[in-house]
């Protein structure tokens, strides 16, 4: 998995909207990305949601947002629409992304052992250089724990 001190991966993904986003875009910029495992889904639309709602405090503290999922362009379109998310959502379906992260893991629920997303967010610095790791993502104060120890 990605940790503290490594670069932001190249990527280039397509958005809700089915336009291309490139990781490029964000150098020069503070950066959130958040890694849920289903659009739609009852603590990733909890997470989503919260973030959402405090979006302004994370751009007042000079942050970019954007959330990715392994779900398709138009599932996440459906979710953003939904909610009226004020940040893009990346489709990454082949894992490529997933998996520059590190994210793409073998999880196991009630026994039975498959892959699929580790929620995780990463925090960039203007250079792309990570500064922090939450891997003990709490989707009801997500945004609270991106800004600790902000200052």
């Amino acid at each position: 998995m990605l940790k503290v001190g490594d670069q932001l991966p190249e990527f280039e993904l397509l958005n809700q909207d089915g336009e291309p986003v490139k990781s490029s875009k964000f150098i020069g910029k503070k950066l959130v990305v958040f890694f849920y495992p289903k659009a739609n889904t009852p603590t990733c639309t909890v997470e989503a949601c919260n973030l959402n709602d405090h979006i302004s405090k994370l751009k007042k503290e000079g942050f970019q947002l954007v959330g990715i999922s392994a779900d398709s362009v138009k599932r996440q379109k459906g979710f953003h629409e939904k909610f009226g998310f004020r940040y893009d959502l990346l489709s990454d379906e082949n894992h490529d992304v997933l998996n520059k992260f590190g994210v793409w893991q073998e999880k196991k629920t009630f026994g039975k052992t498959y892959m699929g997303i580790v929620r995780t967010t990463f925090l960039f610095d203007e250079n792309g250089i990570c500064t922090r790791v939450i891997s003990d993502v709490k989707s009801k104060i997500a945004a609270e724990q991106i800004l600790e120890n902000v200052h």
